[in-house]
């Protein structure tokens, strides 16, 4: 599938099914081949590029797009996605996705949530999570501290799969954040203890570098 698409009215590339460093299973993703767009994009904390250690400087490097940074990056206008020259909407995109990950819209509402709050967040990479967060200005420079992994309010979620999330999130030395996109869209972040679950509905993220 080559799928041409626009960022921000002036950067091109194309659309393939690829799989992600997590993930051997292709997913259908935007390919950033405008080297001025990838770069501006990587700056941001988006996506990751094909280029391979000892690449001399010369190379040209593919950027990819996770789904849920598309998702974002179309949702806030900067993003426009075309399919055999026809315009592709975000619902379209969307329903794309969801064959291939069926959370994808849990991931995306708490992508954008985070993104709002001016934290950089990267692929989980399995262990229970789904988001990897940096703090603010150190994404590049510092290893992310926090491990995010999102459920669904009113959605069933059996005890033992938390439990054995945190531990796997903790045993990595990672602080382990608990995000419930309730029915109306909205993200409550949870602070997660290793007896009690502790609420914090608006301060966990603005207090993540303390």
């Amino acid at each position: 599938m080559n799928d041409e698409i626009d960022v921000g009215g002036n950067m091109q590339g194309m659309v393939v099914m690829s799989p992600t460093p997590s993930s051997t299973s292709p997913l259908p993703r935007p390919c950033i081949t405008d080297a001025q767009a990838a770069h501006e994009l990587v700056e941001k904390g988006f996506g990751w590029t094909d280029r391979q250690d000892g690449d001399d400087g010369d190379v040209d490097a593919r950027l990819f797009l996770e789904s849920f940074e598309a998702l974002y990056l179309m949702h806030t206008d900067r993003l426009t996605l075309f399919r055999s020259k026809r315009l592709l909407t975000f619902e379209a995109f969307l329903s794309m996705c969801r064959k291939h990950d069926p959370d994808i819209l849990t991931r995306f509402l708490i992508y954008r949530d985070l993104r709002s709050r001016g934290y950089v967040a990267k692929d989980g990479f399995g262990f229970g999570a789904d988001f990897r967060v940096y703090e603010r200005g150190h994404f590049g420079q510092k290893g992310s501290k926090i491990l995010i992994f999102g459920l669904v309010e009113g959605r069933p979620e059996k005890m033992v799969h938390l439990q054995k999330k945190i531990r796997e999130i903790t045993r990595m030395g990672k602080e382990p954040i608990m995000a419930v996109v309730d029915r109306h869209g909205e993200i409550i972040y949870y602070h997660i203890g290793t007896v009690e679950f502790r609420e914090n509905k608006g301060r966990v993220l603005q207090d993540l570098s303390h």
